[in-house]
């Protein structure tokens, strides 16, 4: 049996177990967990050991009867409206023109004015320059929906700092939603809810990965030819 025989039959089988450990590594679900943005829970809180004596309410069943819904404490629950709906437009022309004209006189020698081949000998410059520019840029950006996050820390003056993220599978591709920001308790109504536009210091990313993310982004080497560091 010849040497190139053997090797097509050790190659074949290691081409298949390459493929094998491909397939795999594209059905295993990629992990996109990021530890910063896990919910907040409450602080734990020691609990005494509740005594029997017969009475059917105790102060360490924390039964708030008449307490405010709102969220107020960390690891409590709020709702974002995510309300952002953002236009901008700019146009700029410029337009510039400039003439010069200069003449210079023959010179004079003896009353006569000095000459060429029967031409004066006259000097005269003339110089034109002008710049003609237009730009205009427009753009539009909405984002409506509801995100519910934690309270993640109580500040000194009253104020929540929220944070919280969604995940949506769909079909071949997911979608991501974050927001991070500072809440007032004022902002926040009956209901729960706060509107993003009440959230200071507001960090929304809407973000998608998967299949249809990937069919919508350029290649590398498309994006290096309209890149600053292609030189044509």
């Amino acid at each position: 049996m010849s040497n190139a025989v053997m090797s097509n039959r050790f190659r074949l089988p290691l081409l298949l177990c390459a493929l094998a450990l491909l397939a795999g590594c594209a059905s295993a679900p990629r992990s996109h967990d990021d530890a910063e943005w896990a919910p907040t829970p409450p602080p734990a809180q020691q609990v005494a050991p509740t005594q029997a004596d017969g009475s059917i309410y105790h102060d360490s069943q924390n039964m708030e009867l008449f307490a405010d819904p709102r969220a107020h404490r960390v690891g409590d629950i709020l709702t974002v409206a995510l309300v952002e709906s953002t236009q901008a437009s700019k146009k700029a022309t410029t337009s510039t023109s400039k003439t010069d004209k200069a003449k210079i006189a023959s010179p004079t020698i003896l009353g006569q004015g000095l000459s060429i081949g029967g031409k004066v000998a006259d000097i005269g410059l003339d110089g034109e320059r002008s710049f003609d520019g237009t730009g205009s840029s427009s753009q539009s950006n909405q984002l409506t929906g509801q995100i519910t996050v934690t309270v993640a820390q109580r500040l000194t003056n009253g104020n929540l700092l929220v944070r919280g993220e969604k995940w949506l599978t769909i079909n071949q591709g997911q979608e991501l939603v974050r927001i991070s920001g500072i809440v007032r308790p004022q902002d926040i109504g009956q209901d729960n809810v706060v509107p993003s536009t009440r959230v200071a210091d507001a960090r929304i990313s809407y973000t998608g990965r998967g299949t249809l993310a990937d069919a919508n982004t350029r290649g590398w080497l498309s994006r290096f030819f309209n890149s600053k560091w292609m030189p044509f």
